[in-house]
This record gives structure tokens, sequence and C-alpha cells, in this order.
């Protein structure tokens, strides 16, 4: 079987900035997260898996071919940047229809094609309305239909979900399900390990230019098990709370801050997570807030990188 993505120590930099270091990696295709930080290189291995970019260093292959500057390949990939470069004098409908011609469709082809994408990002309604009036949202919206209007193999969506209200990301979330289940490859770059978590459980994790993991999401998330987790807590009564809290398998520490705020250290996120409701409750000690303060992706980062010093 033809892999997805192939790469072997892949790497491009810009004079001395690094954007990918030796990344080596084989995707067999599906739904396929790819998490990292700002600045983490997503968006360089992106150009480079669409052919944007040559490698500096390295191979890259994408459905067994070298991308770059492979006008057959262009045909078989869809392509959502993060980079807002619309036409905003064109409406919607005119970009799309404008950007398949250019790609070698027929007039009837491409407004049929037009038509059909607009459809599947519910835009139709102001598929005749200029892109420069567009809100955030709606921009993004037609540059995921303009990625997938010619039918591609491969979709990219590079932060596809930014300025999207909740109602579009489902939608969204939902166009990229009906395409993998179509058969079409779907890579999502993010930067939100959750938003990722609800579309696939095939993960590649990006820091400073470098693949640090690859796996489904329960075990990128075991990873974060090998260190404690720390929680913050906001109560009317925190030293009441605190009490209880110590008697809880896996807490090593509470600390009382001098705003009123716990900062508890637990070994078994799990174990305090399932537990505390009750204990909540039991201590009737007025909870207003709790939040898992290393929960973001950076926090996963660290602890991968700490991991490998």
């Amino acid at each position: 079987m033809t892999l997805a993505v192939e790469a072997r120590e892949l790497g491009r930099w810009y004079g001395d900035v690094v954007g990918v270091s030796d990344v080596s990696l084989r995707i067999e295709g599906g739904i396929v997260g790819l998490l990292g930080a700002n600045g983490a290189g997503k968006s360089t291995f992106l150009k480079l898996l669409v052919g944007e970019l040559r490698p500096s260093r390295g191979s890259i292959r994408v459905l067994g071919e070298e991308p770059f500057a492979n006008a057959k390949l262009y045909r078989r990939i869809g392509f959502a940047p993060q980079q807002d470069a619309l036409w905003s004098d064109l409406t919607a409908r005119g970009t799309l229809e404008f950007l398949l011609r250019v790609s070698g469709f027929s007039r009837g082809d491409s407004e049929a094609r037009a038509l059909r994408a607009l459809e599947r990002v519910k835009l139709v309604d102001a598929a005749d309305r200029r892109v420069g009036g567009f809100s955030k949202g709606m921009r993004q919206r037609v540059r995921i239909a303009q990625a997938i209007a010619h039918d591609p193999e491969f979709v990219v969506l590079d932060e596809p979900l930014n300025g999207l209200d909740p109602l579009a990301r489902r939608d969204t979330l939902d166009l990229f399900r009906d395409l993998a289940e179509g058969g079409t490859h779907v890579l999502v770059s993010s930067h939100v390990l959750h938003e990722v978590e609800e579309l696939t459980r095939t993960i590649v994790l990006l820091h400073r230019g470098r693949v640090l993991a690859l796996g489904s999401s329960p075990e990128i998330r075991a990873l974060l098990d090998r260190r404690p987790r720390r929680v913050a807590i906001r109560a009317r009564d925190p030293r009441r709370l605190a009490r209880a809290l110590l008697d809880v398998d896996g807490v090593t520490a509470v600390r009382l801050g001098d705003d009123g705020l716990l900062d508890v250290e637990t070994s078994r996120l799990d174990e305090l997570q399932t537990r505390f409701p009750a204990i909540a409750a039991a201590e009737r000690a007025g909870v207003s807030s709790l939040s898992v303060s290393d929960a973001s992706l950076d926090a996963l980062f660290d602890d991968l990188v700490g991991g490998l010093r």
C-alpha cells in the first residue's frame, strides 16, 4: 500500500533559522493530527508536504511522489494554508471558479464543483458576496472549500478551525470525517490537543522542528503521567478543601496561595478528577473554578522534552 506521507531525515532551514530538522515518519492515511505550539515547525512541514518548499536535506514523498515542483501531484492534493491570501474583490463563488479554471477544469465543471464545495462548507447563501466583507470564520470556510473543490486524494489543512464559531466548527469537523469516510486522506494541523482528539486517534507531535512522538491520543496523553500534574482550584473556604484533598490517592502537595487559590500537585490526575465532585459537595467549600494548569500542549511538549534530556 502506498503511504500518504513518508519523510526521511527531512530538514528545511532559512539561513540560521531551522524550520524542520531531521524529521522521519510514515503516515498510512486516514485522518491524522499534526500538533505543535506556535513556532514548532508545523507550517514549514506542511509547505514541504504540498510542494511549496524544497527540502534543505533529506526527502519527503506524498502519495508515493516527491512533491516539490510536481504539477501532476498538485491535482491530487488540496491545501488550506493558515495565511489569509484570498482576493477581497472576488465573491466566494468567483474565487473557487477562478482557482478551478487555473487548475485546468472547464467552465461548466468549475461552476459545478465550486457550488458543491460551497454547499459542503455551508456558504451557499453567501456565494455571491465579496470575500472582503466576510468574517474571519467565513473566510476560513472559503479556504477549506478551495482545498476540497477538485476532489483531491489528500487534503492538508493548517489550523482550519481558527476563527470558526461553535456551529461552524462542528460542521467543519463533520466535513473532515465525511472526507475520510469517502477515502480521502486528511491531515489537520492544530495547536489544540482536544480539537484533534475529536477527529482522530493518530497524532504527530512537533516541537522546534522535530518529531517528538507519533501515536494514538491515549498514548500521547499517557506520556503526561510520567510527571506530577498541577491543578488550580478556587474556593470560598480553601483550607477546608485542602485538608480533604490531602487524603486523595496520588496527591503529593496542596499549597494555599495569598489569593485563596489552591495549587494541588498529583501523580494521579484521573483519581483526583473522579473523586473531586463528591469531595467538593461534602465539604461545601464553595468551589468556583478548577483548571488543570499544565494540560496545555506546551506543557505536554515540556514533559516530552524533559524526558529526552
